[in-house]
């Protein structure tokens, strides 16, 4: 169902890159219902993977990933020409002032801290970056 105040959503795609499946699908369910596309990724070594096949509007990126760090799939994304521009919205538990400056240093659009954010704000987050 598409959300009224959002009607371009649809052709909105997300990936979510988050591997506590909970977490996860909390987000999709509430993504979805803003009407956007929503795919989500929760092994982080299969995540630049799906970004290319599916060249997404926007990346939802943890940084505390099994195998790979979120840094490294946003660092990977910033160095090709088909992914660069995408913005990139980090949601972590990770929050440090270093940790912040790191995602800025490598392009991100947002970064938004779990324990501080509700999964509303992430949708108003969303349709900010997306505007």
């Amino acid at each position: 169902m598409a959300d009224l105040q959002n009607p371009g959503a649809l052709r909105k795609k997300i990936i979510i890159v988050e591997d506590d499946t909970f977490i996860g699908s909390l987000i999709v369910q509430k993504i979805k219902s803003a009407g956007y596309d929503v795919t989500l990724v929760s092994q982080g070594d299969q995540a630049m993977k799906v970004i290319r096949q599916e060249i997404p509007n926007l990346v939802i990126l943890d940084l505390l990933l099994q195998n790979i760090t979120g840094y490294d799939i946003l660092a990977e994304m910033r160095k090709d020409d088909k992914l660069k521009i995408i913005p990139v919205i980090i949601l972590s538990n990770l929050g440090s002032q270093k940790d912040i400056k790191k995602a800025e240093d490598l392009g991100m659009s947002a970064f938004l801290i779990k324990a501080t954010i509700n999964v509303n704000e992430i949708t108003d987050h969303i349709a900010r970056v997306l505007q």
